[in-house]
């Protein structure tokens, strides 16, 4: 039979400009909008106060301190206390408003790329490492919140202040306000320029905030690997280079950053002077009060802080941007493929192989595919055992894999009950699978919580019954809070045969119809070896079961035994058959019973 070329994941193409990405995360705020819109009105607000207050300043001098108008100086204080405290107001509902919706939006959107990335198919994590996934999570949905909040007060509240500004020069002498206009494509240029550089730069510091992170994850969890072999210096000497890297980015985003503020304010320089020039002439001299000059003066001087403030914020504005790229890159990816359609309450418990081709993908060096499944073909009928033997890499974990639609076949099918799993819905199938596999993975809870994950509506009794069975309680009994007991992170205060039984006792409490052991024993002593076999055999009758082991003691009452070699199945049968045949599985049951 010849076998097809494997499935082709499909790309996306996630390019999009920042002015996209600004309006996809815009739309995460449309549930408060509500909140957005006050804090909008806050910070014109806030500039409209600080417009009017300065647009006094010529009045206070050609009327006020002249003494040609008595009732301005006189209330000129009471205006000052009014205006600063109406200015307060504006200034804490257009903060408190923009925190409460960047907040809403960042929880969300953290919530969102969380149920996201769990919802990815098992391929997606093969690829990813999870230290670059929880940067994603944790930095760069930071990043969104500090940087975009803090980019849209500065970018609205400031830039209302300088077209008010604006506004009041043109008001009261235009001839001298139309100098500062012949500056404003210049610095059009310098922001555009800068904005690319900052944007660039934003997005190579969020890998290397992901490459921190990966590299402290493996180091911290693998710790004790790297005390025993002495890896402490080499460890250190690689998060040092990744720590200097990240610095080196944070460098080149500073000097973008230093060096551009005082170019834009040293092109408004030259305005300024032009003014200080033009006042000179007589048309100029003539026609402008005293006031009407040191306002101009005083406007264009206070245009060079906000100036220089909505330059910086343009880079704030870019790292969250850079941010938003990275979190929708995974975002944009499609989630794991559920188009089946049928249910079933409990499956009776048949299943077959026919001749599934399966490949991850990869080639070797003559560029050919490599097949990690070729043409395997079995049935198993309700309450069967079927062991899996083989060395490592010889497909037997895979075949359990696909079972489970951590993976889709290439070609073949893969049935249950006599239909496609692939009609069947996700979630469903699995539920008709308890598996134990040879890396127990236990949560940071309690001990209880661990054995009823699979069936967290089990009632207390019925989790005794699990425990008991998988002799759980012989060391849960010895804790000082039992079935209660935090076991913490990833079941640190467990041993590895201890683990074990945890696992096995879920799967037990499952009740599913079909088990699936991968190396279930693996990690367990002699005596619990021994009193797991006993639950195990209890909890193989009337499921149906795969096991894949490498002990072949564990598997000598199969009632199939299959013997697989780079995927493909070499030999079948049962023990004794297998046995009398003296090929692969004799030589393997000799090499392991020798004496």
């Amino acid at each position: 039979m010849a076998i097809p070329s494997p499935k082709q994941e499909s790309t996306t193409d996630l390019s999009a400009t920042t002015w996209q990405n600004f309006k996809r995360l815009l739309s995460y705020a449309k549930p408060y909008k509500l909140g957005f819109v006050a804090a909008i009105i806050g910070m014109l607000g806030y500039a409209s106060i600080d417009v009017y207050f300065l647009s006094k300043l010529q009045p206070l001098i050609d009327e006020g301190l002249t003494g040609a108008s008595s009732n301005f100086m006189k209330w000129a204080p009471v205006f000052v206390v009014v205006a600063f405290f109406i200015r307060g107001v504006f200034h804490f509902i257009a903060n408190y408003c923009l925190a409460w919706v960047g907040n809403h939006v960042v929880t969300d959107l953290k919530q969102q790329l969380f149920e996201h990335v769990m919802a990815m198919p098992v391929s997606f994590h093969d690829k990813e490492s999870t230290g670059g996934l929880i940067s994603k999570l944790t930095f760069d949905t930071e990043q969104v919140l500090n940087s975009v909040s803090k980019s849209i007060l500065v970018i609205i509240q400031q830039s209302a202040f300088v077209l008010g500004l604006i506004g009041l020069m043109f008001y009261i002498s235009w001839q001298l306000s139309v100098i500062f206009l012949l500056i404003t494509p210049l610095i059009a240029i310098i922001v555009t320029i800068v904005s690319k550089r900052f944007r660039k730069i934003s997005k190579s510091i969020q890998g290397a905030m992901g490459e921190v992170t990966t590299a402290a994850e493996q180091t911290f969890n693998g710790h004790k690997v790297v005390l025993t072999f002495g890896g402490q210096q080499r460890e250190f000497a690689r998060f040092a280079q990744i720590n200097k890297h990240n610095r080196q980015q944070r460098m080149k985003l500073m000097a973008t950053k230093a060096g551009s503020v005082p170019i834009i304010q040293i092109i408004a320089s030259f305005a300024l002077a032009f003014v200080f020039y033009a006042v000179n002439s007589e048309s100029l001299r003539d026609n402008i009060s005293a006031g009407s000059f040191v306002s101009v003066i005083t406007y264009m001087t206070m245009l060079l802080r906000p100036l220089k403030m909505l330059t910086n914020v343009n880079s704030e504005f870019q790292k969250g941007m850079a941010a938003c790229v990275s979190i929708f890159s995974v975002l944009n990816q499609a989630t794991e493929k559920d188009n089946g359609t049928l249910i079933f309450e409990k499956a009776q418990g048949k299943i077959a192989f026919k001749n599934v081709n399966f490949s991850y993908n990869t080639v070797n060096e003559e560029k050919q595919t490599k097949w990690a499944l070729k043409n395997l073909s079995f049935e198993l009928n309700p309450g069967e055992t079927l062991a899996l033997v083989g060395r490592s890499g010889s497909g037997k974990s895979t075949a359990s894999a696909l079972m489970l639609r951590f993976y889709d076949a290439n070609s073949g099918e893969i049935l249950i009950d006599g239909v496609n799993i692939e009609q069947y819905k996700l979630k469903n199938l699995r539920h008709q699978f308890a598996y134990v596999s040879q890396q127990v993975v236990l949560f940071n809870d309690t001990l209880a919580n661990n054995i009823a994950y699979g069936r967290p509506e089990a009632s207390r009794a019925e989790i005794i019954a699990a425990a008991k069975s998988a002799h759980v309680m012989e060391f849960a009994e010895q804790m000082e809070h039992g079935l209660d007991t935090n076991l913490g992170e990833n079941g640190a205060l467990l041993s590895g045969g201890q683990r074990q039984r945890v696992a096995i006792a879920r799967a037990l409490l499952c009740d599913a119809p079909f088990l699936i052991l991968d190396e279930a024993t693996s990690a367990l002593d002699t005596e619990s070896e021994r009193h797991i076999q006993d639950a195990l055999q209890t909890l193989q009758k009337n499921r149906t079961s795969i096991v894949i082991a490498h002990r072949l003691s564990t598997i000598e009452k199969a009632d199939k035994i299959i013997v697989m070699e780079q995927g493909e199945i070499i030999e079948q049968g049962d023990h004794q058959s297998l046995l009398a045949s003296k090929g692969a599985y004799a030589q393997l049951h000799s090499f392991q019973f020798q004496s």
